[in-house]
Order: C-alpha cells, then structure tokens, then sequence
C-alpha cells in the first residue's frame, strides 16, 4: 500500500468551520491520512484492518466506491479516534481512483484498459459529461450555460430511489422535478403528481438520502414555467427552458399565421399564399422587407409582437399585386366597415378559447374571463396580452399605442377555467374564513390564493380571493353563493382603479 498523511492548515480550518458553522471541536479531520491499495477488495480489507486497531467515530463512515458521487469519485472515508483521544480521518481508495480524484474525470479513459474494476466510475463520468453536452446542445448563450451547469459542480449528493430500486444521485437539495428529469427528459415534461415513500408529495418537495420516489405522469401534461424557480440541477433547468421556447415558439408560429392572414384579408385577399412555387419570389423580397431569414421566423416575430401585421400585411399585398393578384373590393368593405361582432366579419377577429398557450397572456390587473368585453395588445416581444376593454391599463397603451391593439373575441366554448379576483367583506369571528371559503367551494369555483393584507384584523375585514371560474355567469353564482353566507357584508368582483 500507499500511505500519505497531512495536518490540515490553520486556514483550512478556518474555512470548514465558517462554511458548514462548526466548532473548532467539531473539525473532525485536523489530521489525515490516505491509503492507497492495489484493488477493489483491498479497500475493505484495510477498513476493517483500522477498526480493529482504533474505534471509528460514529456517523462519520461513507462508503463512496459502492455509492460513488455525481462527479465520478470513489473511496472510503471514515474517521477513528486515535491513540491520543485525537480524531483521525481516513481515505481509502485504488490508484485509479487516486487518479480520478486528483485529475478528474477526464482520467477515467486512461485506466479504461489497465482497470477493469473502474467501469462503474468511467459509467458515471460518462454520464456526467454527456448531460453537460446535452445542456450545451441546448442553450446558445455561455452566460446561461454557466448558470446551468454550476449547481452540479458542487460536490454533495442525496442518493435516491427508483420504485424498481434503482439508485440514483442528485444534488443536496434537488426536488422532485430534478428526479422526474434526470429519468428522462419526456417523464420531467409530463410530470403531473409524485409519491415519496408511498405518500402523495408537492413536485417541489426536496429529497432526502434513502427515499423511494415515484413519478406519476399524463400524456396531456407540459411543463410549467413555475418550476424554474426550485428546480437545482443544470439538467432539469436547461430541459424546462428549452420546452418553454419551442412551445412558445410554436403557439406564436400559429397565431402570427393567424394574424397576417386577418390583415391580409383586411387588405382584399383571401389567403396567405403558399411559400413554394411562384410565390417564393415574393415571400423572399418580404423577408428583405422584414429582416427576417425564413418565414417561420416573420410569423413568430408577429406572434410575439416584434412585426406589426398590419404593417407587414399591407407589403405582402404590395408585392402580390405586383405578380398579378388584385384585392377584393367587396372583401375589403366586409373587413373594414362591417361591425367586428357581427357573423361576416368573424375571421377578421382573433378567437380566444384558453388554449393559446404562452403566445397569449391574460393581463394580471384585470383579469379578464368569458363574457367580459376585451381588447388585444400586441406587447413588443411577449405575444398578445389581452385586457378589459374598462381596463385603465389598456385604455393607457390604446392612446400610446393605438396600432398594436387588434379585433380579440371569446370563443363559444373555452376549453379550461380563467382566474380573476373576488374581494369579499366579513365580519371578523371564529370560522368565517372557513364558511366563506366552502361556499366558493359550493358554487365549484376552485381557489388559487387568499390575501387577508398585512393590517390586524378589524371588526369589518377584506378578504381577497383569487378564484378560477368558467365565464362571468359563473361568477355571478360565486357572488350570490358568497352573498348568502353569515357574516358575509359584501362580495364584489375586484376592479382596477384608474391610477
């Protein structure tokens, strides 16, 4: 064997007790020694050779070569109590392991042929350096990939279960979603719910060394920009961030699309001609017009508000009147003079049913729902946001900028639930927070959140709910539900007053 010992320097002492808050007491490896062995078995055999000689200090023993860390390190640690009553630390390890250690994990391919005890080493450094690749195909931008990849360069680990007992390593403080996305990137994107040792958990719930964690998912499900904010590991993070884009990417593709063709139409033509043929031409001298290199890339400009379609519209028709194709006079007249609600003029309008996706926003300070009168802002670089038409917000950006407001309207069936404020006065007592909150429940509105304010609570108090209702008719029975409870002044719907 190999032994080499070091007393740990009075600044290293120093630093292991601010960083991880010991007491000078508590430093249990102010002198150590590593012994290097000829193979796997030897690593044991000299364990056992040091507790028979001294008493090893409880809860200090981790055995890295069975479990080796995220980075690919290997070696027993345990510490003893000397001779003198001094504590002692002690590093086991194989010479290949010592290389590892020392050199990183680049050095696993050195030792590939001499050492065919290191596979499970070379098989986690592999690992490891594939997900870096996997996160650089992934983001263009060196800032964000420093961002991405720094968490797990930190060496501390939770080691986790499969429900088949599959162990796996994740960084100290990873969550659920960490778990979900080092299986596999399509399980962390349709993760929906998660057990932890049998019981039901939040997805950002932190995992503890030793637990069994299942992931449930649905085929229907898409990741959530909320994760980004708990989430630990690089690889979880850039996966997020990636599906984000692209989803964003293509919900703006399609209502760019949907957008150009309404202006098109305003313009006397009925359809956005094909990108092939003769018409390719043309599409190439709108893209000089433009500055964009493709058309996916002018229809995803448009959906995110960075081209005006009216704009780009009124070129288009320009340049397609030049090979030939005159408008409409009669289409023109029905898209610029017939009543935006009225059934002739309905594909000039955008229809909103919930489904847009990231591409649409509903503005936060007024929180429209089905049924409300709304306007369209095309907001430079986030998509269509859309407001109360008596939104003092909107009425601000209409006299800004009136040309970036378009023709929005609810579609007959909205396919999921919009959320809006409910601001409801009690009378403070034991239990109204209770009864008012099960006859939102009554009326089958879910809540989302309850703000009671920072003030002490009066004899007449403000309760102010966010809740998740269909359209404005099943808000009214939220309000006649809350109106109707004891101890109940007055339930409103909250409206923003102009500044």
């Amino acid at each position: 064997v190999r032994i080499m010992g070091r007393e740990k320097t009075l600044y290293s002492v120093y630093r292991k007790m601010d960083n991880k808050h010991l007491s000078f007491s508590q430093v249990t490896d102010v002198y150590g020694f590593r012994i290097v062995v000829p193979d796997l078995t030897d690593c044991y055999t000299g364990l056992g050779v040091l507790h028979q000689l001294y008493k090893p200090l409880p809860g200090k023993f981790r055995d890295y070569v069975a479990i080796p860390k995220v980075n690919g390190y290997q070696s027993l640690h345990t510490t003893l109590i000397g001779p003198f009553g001094t504590n002692i630390e002690f590093q086991l390890r194989t010479h290949a392991m010592d290389v590892v250690a020392e050199s990183g994990v680049a050095a696993h391919w050195l030792y590939k042929a001499s050492e065919p005890g290191s596979d499970m080493s070379q098989r986690l450094g592999t690992q490891w350096l594939q997900s870096l690749l996997d996160i650089q195909q992934e983001t263009h931008d060196a800032g964000e990939f420093w961002d991405h990849i720094k968490i797990d360069l930190f060496p501390d680990a939770v080691y986790v279960f499969t429900p088949k007992s599959k162990i796996m390593a994740l960084p100290r403080g990873a969550t659920v979603m960490d778990f979900a996305y080092a299986i596999h990137s399509d399980v962390g994107n349709r993760t929906v719910s998660a057990r932890i040792n049998g019981e039901q958990r939040p997805l950002r719930t932190e995992l503890a060394n030793g637990d069994v964690v299942e992931v449930i998912t649905a085929e229907s499900a898409e990741p959530n920009p909320a994760w980004l904010s708990f989430v630990k590991t690089g690889r979880a993070r850039s996966k997020i961030r990636h599906h984000l884009k692209t989803l964003a990417q293509e919900k703006s593709h399609e209502l760019g699309e949907r957008m150009l063709s309404q202006a098109l139409r305003s313009e006397g033509l009925s359809a956005l001609p094909a990108e092939d043929g003769e018409y390719q031409s043309t599409w190439e001298k709108l893209l000089r017009f433009t500055g964009n290199k493709t058309r996916d890339e002018l229809l995803s400009d448009i959906g995110m508000g960075k081209r005006i379609a009216s704009m780009v519209g009124k070129k288009l028709a320009v340049l397609l009147s030049e090979m030939g194709l005159k408008p409409d006079a009669l289409l023109i007249s029905t898209e610029r003079y017939a009543s935006g609600r009225d059934e002739s003029a309905s594909q000039g309008v955008v229809t909103l049913d919930g489904s847009e996706g990231l591409s649409v926003q509903y503005a936060p300070c007024c929180k429209p729902i089905p049924g409300d009168r709304i306007v369209g802002y095309l907001g430079r670089g986030e998509g269509l946001v859309v407001h109360a038409e008596d939104c003092p917000t909107g009425k601000r950006l209409l006299l800004r900028d009136s040309e970036r407001f378009l023709e929005v309207e609810w579609a007959d069936e909205p396919v999921r639930s919009f959320e809006t404020t409910v601001v409801v006065t009690v009378t403070n007592g034991k239990g109204v927070l209770a009864r008012v909150a099960s006859s939102i429940a009554a009326a089958e509105a879910d809540i989302t959140h309850v703000d009671m304010g920072d003030e002490p609570a009066q004899t007449a108090t403000d309760i102010r709910f966010s809740v998740s209702v269909r359209d404005r008719q099943h808000l009214a029975d939220v309000l006649r539900s809350l109106k109707r409870t004891a101890s109940v002044i007055k339930a409103q719907r909250f409206k923003p007053v102009k500044a």
